[in-house]
């Protein structure tokens, strides 16, 4: 009836690895008196309460598990705004309540907490990423076998070209198996790192093999590109997982 506040319905809220904070979301329609003075707002998940806001006494609860938690906006409680925002970390999965009374009008909103386990990338987006970083493995070690056969390096050298051949090889698959589980996870991160980082390797190698003054101006171009491609693959990589 009359006494019964309407509230903008929500079933189900999810939230992801990325989320450093979480807003539990709470609207009220049909305020009329439209003064948090008169409203108190609680806060329960699974039945206990961990957050309240008496309006007429201006005190907050807060339950120890969610000390993070507060109105989104205590400014707009008046508006019918009662969501909380709180640390993801302190964000449990499950069922939550939002209850409101203004005066003596009171009202109950209920939905469930979900974890969304994305990805970064589309499957897509994942495929041309390994894909490339194969083509670079595959281009680079034939360029380096072309340029010791062509300049007669030593042993020492052509078994160092194997080596970090072998090195790049191993890497790759490994973070190719990490990075395909998709999702935000550690584990998903340090397959983008192997895949992305051992490549930025590849340009002092040149240096170590071949020797800079051995290098012609054309070389050095190329090296410069390379270098630049590496540098925006690398600040890529630290704001993807920052």
């Amino acid at each position: 009836g009359s006494a019964q506040l309407i509230f903008s319905v929500t079933d189900v809220v999810e939230k992801t690895d990325c989320n450093k904070t979480v807003v539990l979301p709470c609207y009220v329609t049909n305020l009329k008196e439209n003064d948090a003075n008169v409203m108190f707002v609680t806060w329960k998940k699974q039945g206990k309460v961990i957050f309240s806001f008496d309006g007429a006494r201006q005190e907050f609860f807060r339950d120890p598990a969610v000390p993070s938690a507060n109105l989104l906006s205590r400014a707009d409680l008046p508006k019918g705004i009662a969501s909380l925002m709180l640390n993801s970390a302190e964000a449990d999965v499950g069922n939550y309540s939002c209850e409101v009374t203004e005066s003596n009008r009171e009202g109950e909103t209920r939905f469930e907490l979900r974890k969304h386990s994305g990805s970064w990338f589309l499957l897509v987006e994942r495929a041309i990423i390994i894909a490339l970083l194969f083509l670079v493995i595959i281009l680079c070690s034939a360029q380096l076998s072309v340029i010791a056969l062509k300049y007669e390096i030593v042993p020492q050298k052509k078994t160092g070209i194997l080596v970090a051949s072998f090195i790049f090889t191993v890497a790759a698959v490994v973070g190719t198996v990490l990075f395909v589980q998709g999702g935000y996870t550690a584990q998903n991160q340090a397959g983008l790192g192997l895949i992305v980082v051992p490549a930025v390797i590849l340009v002092p190698l040149q240096y170590l093999m071949f020797g800079v003054g051995d290098l012609q101006q054309a070389t050095f171009a190329l090296i410069g590109l390379q270098i630049l491609g590496y540098v925006i693959a690398v600040v890529g990589f630290a704001l993807c997982v920052s």
